[in-house]
């Protein structure tokens, strides 16, 4: 890896470090938003009406934050029977390939995530006092990390894994 390069992936491993975080979190504030929905429905007789929203935030935001983790590990979005039973010379294009298939579709989900965030910013979410639009933020920015992590393994790709040996 090349000075640029290393400077690259070390610029973004603290934005890994936070994505995989907030993942981690994420599916944590799940489970705990739907403990207390079976509690409170079950236990309470009285279910609140803004667990359903707010669970369904939470999916989205371990969802696409993994998914983005995953980008930048290679271990999503990668063809990889296609790529690992191709010949050798053929795998580095293949990957490339598979790369910018991952960020032209990061960035779609970016762009219209964000289109649908600022169009429904201003409607009131639907039994939760936040706004519509808050349920498109993790398309938003998980579609925008999808796109930095796959660029990032188009300049500076994981080392190459070895020919199998026959």
């Amino acid at each position: 890896m090349t000075g640029k390069n290393s400077t690259l992936s070390a610029a973004l491993d603290p934005i890994a470090s936070a994505t995989i975080a907030i993942a981690g979190i994420s599916i944590i504030g799940m489970a705990i938003v739907e403990g207390w929905q079976v509690f409170a429905r079950y236990v309470l007789n009285s279910a609140p009406s803004w667990t359903e929203p707010v669970a369904l935030f939470f999916m989205a935001t371990t969802m696409m934050f993994g998914a983005a983790a995953g980008v930048r590990s290679s271990r999503h979005f990668g063809f990889f029977i296609l790529i690992e039973s191709a010949k050798p010379p053929l795998r580095r294009a293949l990957r490339v390939f598979a790369n910018l298939i991952a960020a032209g579709t990061g960035l779609m989900l970016a762009l219209w995530g964000g289109e649908m965030m600022i169009d429904a910013w201003d409607y009131r979410m639907a039994g939760a006092p936040l706004p519509q639009g808050f349920s498109f933020m993790p398309l938003c920015f998980g579609g925008t990390l999808i796109t930095l992590f796959a660029i990032e393994r188009i300049i500076v790709p994981l080392p190459e894994q070895l020919p199998p040996r026959e």
